[in-house]
């Protein structure tokens, strides 16, 4: 089967990558939201360059369904990096209480000044980004007192921006998902594609659930079994082994064949809902 290359930057990411640089000026500091099982890859690169000279913390969302050693590890390769970072769950708000105080310790030099200018208070602005589908909105509806930012689990849906008030006083600002132009790397498309952070519609869903079959064979095995009932020695061939997936969960067409792209879509789906287990595909890199 030949590799798909995945390219996909529709129009609105140009717009708001431009609207991101035109609001930086009104931000004390820029939230970057990453998906916990693909911190590298979840990552735009070009935000390094777009938010430089601005305080940046990483909150790595989708903790809950993330391998737990793995998401420490990221932590402290981030904060080795100069950059803070938190573990969260958006759905039980695990780990959301760190963000305030978080916010005040990297902001305390100009918190202080505003203080003594009498501005003491005057609200934290920061800014959230980050790319389609890592829990964004899902952070910020966690955080906020005030109005929802609109959440659904597919790309691209937060198009315009919006202020949100949290617990502490600090101001949200909300930014649409931005992907980047080019994806030099096709393992990091694919590691996007796995999470659902490109849309669907654009990819082969065999191909895709063939690729992450072969590193949860690899990397994740005794979960594989354990999920879909498979005994004895498993198939080396990722399609044989999704037919072999596919005929344990009776997904079965005229003449006893197994239909591999129903069994290929619901791979993908347990796989972002966590179905499989507590799965990280990328590991910090060794110092």
């Amino acid at each position: 089967m030949e590799q798909q290359h995945i390219q996909w930057f529709p129009g609105h990411m140009t717009r708001t990558r431009r609207r991101i640089i035109d609001k930086l000026p009104l931000v004390d500091l820029v939230a970057e939201i990453i998906d916990a099982r693909i911190p590298i890859s979840s990552r735009n690169p070009d935000l390094d360059s777009i938010v430089a000279g601005k305080p940046r913390l990483v909150v790595l969302n989708k903790a809950d369904i993330a391998d737990e050693a793995a998401t420490k590890a990221w932590v402290t390769y981030f904060s080795k990096q100069g950059i803070p970072a938190i573990a969260v769950d958006c759905k039980s708000g695990r780990g959301v209480q760190q963000f305030s105080p978080l916010l005040r310790e990297m902001l305390k030099d100009k918190l202080a000044t505003w203080e003594q200018r009498g501005m003491a208070n005057r609200a934290i602005r920061v800014m959230v980004v980050g790319i389609p589908n890592c829990g964004k909105s899902s952070f910020i509806n966690r955080m906020a007192r005030g109005g929802k930012a609109k959440a659904e689990d597919r790309p691209g849906v937060t198009r315009d921006q919006q202020w949100f008030v949290i617990d502490s006083g600090a101001q949200l600002l909300d930014t649409p998902g931005v992907l980047w132009p080019k994806f030099e790397d096709q393992a990091v498309a694919q590691r996007l594609a796995f999470t659902g952070a490109i849309r669907d519609e654009v990819l082969d869903s065999e191909e895709l659930a063939c690729g992450l079959l072969e590193i949860l064979h690899r990397q994740y095995e005794p979960m594989l079994r354990e999920r879909y009932k498979l005994t004895g020695e498993l198939p080396e061939d990722a399609y044989e082994l999704l037919e072999l997936i596919g005929r344990k969960r009776g997904m079965l067409i005229s003449g006893g064949e197994v239909n591999t792209e129903r069994a290929s879509i619901m791979l993908l789906d347990e796989f972002r809902g966590g179905k499989l287990g507590r799965i990280t595909l990328e590991l910090p890199p060794k110092a």
